[in-house]
């Protein structure tokens, strides 16, 4: 006899459990979170990160802890393991795992659990991989910390092993390379088998490949799912993607300030959700706009229709239809080459990083350059920026080789395309206010004095949609979100008729993202701007492009407007692409609510 599992989210009701069921009497839960609370004392107070928090997880299952950051889900999984940051501790509540009470247990105690019975991938693996270390000493240590009993050989035979698990070819040789010498997807994998080394019963998966391309994502979640199957292992799963966490998980938990709002199936939540905050998280994410449109499509319905039914909340559009205009940026055969030193003095290699790539980007108008990392995409992007040189071909500005240009012209050039990179903290000078990073570009052009500079920021923080008040404050102080509308801010400073926005969006959380595409969109009808809009993502690109450039390895494979490309892509690179954005997979029925 089976019986069905309630689920518990709080207050709310959820149905009738995530379709799997429980031998009753033998499957308890393995996680049991009651009531959790976790602060952090700061200098302005103490900060409640999560409160009240209850979440279950049994043997085998695979449950996703969804919310924006800030949103507590992070925290609530580190408190799991004993490792929150800084000042913070739980504060109230339990948490069991296997029947076990582990608050309050002694930190020896605790530290024998990690690794053995709750493994842990973390987000970002450079960080989070020694750079002066091996990879094979590096899941060496993570074996003896958690009791491996052979001796030295069979201690390297075991990391062989479990890098070849973790999907790695010619492990020997990947166990002896270090951090710098691998591939994102690569460190990922790594972590995946010191997280899995010690077999244990549940598995932290901490935004495990929210840095990484989709088809490398896919490839990356695929094997973790097949491993944990083969293994039994439970896991528990940290993303702020509610299309990525339906796709992959059983069970999803709506986490927003600190509280769960919502818990429930994964399949019922997409196609039901019932809190405001779960709603604007199913309108905002791109994987499921995406999907909606192509559902849209398919049911001759007008994408708007789909995009956000029954919500009062910001979301980007779909393309519109936009009249024919003038090309204002053209590029033809272009081909850069970057020679590479090799390990021997005096030896080099010739690497074709873009090779006879042509394209046309018309005045009002989006063209996505798209493709994994190493495609090319933003060496092409450098050049129509004229920040690399072109090794043959040409780009045209509004009909002019900017290669031709004197210095007095590339200056004069520099105010009509301007850039956003995908790191806004990175790409803001952290000694600068916002004032001055923002009047810094008038001040160089000499446009203005104090006084008309002034007016001006104030106009474009306007624009953006921030308080003038941000401008007397510094780049730390700011959200992600806030830091690329100064960025945007910046790019607009000097009235340019063509920005190109390179990953200027995937850093960001679904919601942050949603607001900064609908800005750009509402941005270029207003002001006529004209948008390169460099990506891997294309849920992303079907909501803001009006036609696309597929590249790989440096050349185009494909190119055509937004729905020929995801309507009928005849490239099976391309279709490799849209086949990996999450929540492609999903039911039509569902995504539409």
């Amino acid at each position: 006899m089976t019986t069905q599992f309630p689920v518990t989210n709080g207050d709310l009701p959820v149905g009738e459990g995530d379709g799997r069921s429980y031998e009753a009497g033998t499957d308890k839960p393995l996680l049991e979170i009651s009531d959790l609370q976790v602060s952090f004392t700061t200098s302005e107070g103490v900060v409640h990160a999560v409160r009240g928090a209850d979440i279950t997880v049994y043997p085998g299952q695979s449950v996703a802890i969804v919310g924006e950051s800030g949103s507590g889900k992070s925290t609530t999984a580190h408190a799991v393991i004993d490792l929150l940051p800084g000042t913070g501790k739980v504060t109230g509540g339990s948490i069991k795992f296997d029947g076990r009470e582990i608050v309050g247990l002694p930190r020896a105690e605790i530290e024998a659990m990690r690794g053995r019975d709750i493994g842990l991938v973390p987000q970002d693996p450079m960080s989070n991989l020694n750079p002066v270390w091996r990879i094979g000493t590096q899941i060496e240590e993570a074996l003896k910390a958690n009791g491996f009993d052979g001796g030295k050989r069979e201690r390297k035979e075991r990391v062989a092993s479990l890098l070849a698990e973790a999907g790695l070819p010619d492990a020997e040789r990947r166990a002896r390379q270090y951090p710098h010498e691998f591939s994102g997807g690569m460190r990922q994998r790594s972590l995946i088998a010191i997280g899995l080394a010690s077999r244990p019963k549940l598995l932290i998966a901490d935004e495990p490949t929210s840095a990484l391309d989709v088809t490398v994502q896919r490839q990356i979640l695929d094997h973790l799912e097949v491993l944990t199957q083969e293994l039994g292992t439970a896991v528990l799963f940290i993303t702020h993607d509610l299309g990525l966490a339906a796709e992959r998980a059983e069970h999803l938990v709506v986490m927003f300030k600190g509280r769960v709002v919502e818990s429930g199936p994964a399949r019922q939540i997409l196609a039901n959700p019932q809190h405001p905050y779960t709603r604007r998280l199913v309108a905002s994410a791109p994987s499921l706009a995406s999907r909606r449109i192509q559902v849209a499509h398919e049911q001759g319905q007008e994408s708007d229709e789909l995009l956000a039914p029954d919500l009062d909340a910001t979301v980007p559009r779909a393309g519109v239809a936009k009249a024919a205009q003038a090309d204002i940026v053209v590029a033809k055969n272009l081909t850069k080459v970057f020679n590479i030193r090799g390990g021997r003095p005096g030896a080099s290699t010739d690497f074709k990083a873009v090779d006879d790539v042509s394209f046309t980007l018309k005045r009002g108008h989006t063209l996505a350059l798209v493709g994994e990392s190493g495609s090319g995409k933003s060496t092409a992007a450098n050049m129509v920026l004229g920040l690399l040189d072109a090794t043959s071909g040409v780009v045209e500005f509004d009909g002019t080789d900017i290669a031709s240009l004197s210095a007095k012209e590339a200056f004069a050039f520099r105010r009509r395309i301007q850039p956003v990179f995908q790191n806004p903290y990175g790409s803001l000078d952290p000694t600068f206010s916002i004032f001055r990073s923002i009047e810094e570009p008038l001040a160089l052009h000499k446009v203005g004095g104090k006084k008309e500079r002034e007016k001006r920021v104030r106009e474009l923080l306007d624009m953006v949609a921030l308080p003038q008040s941000a401008m007397r404050r510094f780049p730390n102080e700011l959200s992600g979100g806030q830091r690329q509308r100064i960025a945007i801010a910046r790019a607009l400073a000097l009235q340019p008729e063509v920005i190109v926005l390179d990953e200027a969006v995937s850093a960001l959380d679904v919601l942050v993202q949603a607001q900064i595409l609908e800005l750009l969109g509402n941005l270029q009808d207003e002001l006529g701007l004209s948008y390169l809009f460099i990506t891997h993502d294309l849920a992303v690109v079907r909501q803001i492009a009006d036609s696309v450039v597929v590249m790989q390895t440096g050349k185009v494979v494909e190119q055509a407007t937004t729905d020929e490309v995801f309507d009928n892509p005849r490239q099976q690179y391309t279709r490799d692409l849209l086949a990996a954005i999450p929540g492609a997979g999903l039911e039509g029925a569902a995504i539409a609510g």
